[in-house]
């Protein structure tokens, strides 16, 4: 059984609806940012402050397992199954994208990293961060300028 790409682990996990909403909510601040240059920058600073879905895994376990241990610590040591088992679902979405917080975090609207960079880079190409870049006497130079990469 191959493993999804980490590109499409996430969505693959995710139904089709939500999937749609996601890219939907997306193109239409697209479409609404490309006649309203001027808020075009304060929408990439907001992108660059937006959590990713995987962020708020990595901040949901790890909340979960201090807790777990703090209980099996303070409480009973059966508390302890409750990192054990928040490293078992870490794994799990490591290797294929899923985790119980997961259909929680996308219907909240959690997108994934691609995704958020995906209207990065749309926007990026309505201001004209693009224009000129292929003709520049250092396209490569000029390409990762674009891209926001030095």
């Amino acid at each position: 059984m191959a493993l999804p790409t980490t590109r499409e682990r996430v969505p693959a996990h995710t139904a089709d609806e939500i999937n749609r909403r996601i890219a939907t909510e997306m193109e239409s601040r697209v479409r609404h940012l490309s006649g309203r240059h001027d808020l075009i920058a304060p929408r990439l600073a907001e992108l660059d402050g937006e959590w990713d879905i995987e962020r708020a895994i990595e901040v949901n376990a790890a909340t979960v397992a201090f807790l777990g241990l703090l209980l099996g610590v303070f409480v009973h040591p059966l508390w302890l199954i409750l990192p054990a088992l928040v490293a078992a679902f870490l794994f799990q979405h490591a290797l294929q994208g899923w985790c119980p917080p997961v259909p929680v975090l996308r219907r909240l609207g959690f997108r994934t990293a691609h995704e958020i960079e995906r209207e990065r880079q749309a926007l990026k190409a309505l201001r004209g961060d693009y224009n000129g870049v292929a003709q520049a006497p250092d396209a490569a130079r000029a390409a990762l300028d674009a891209a926001g990469t030095l």
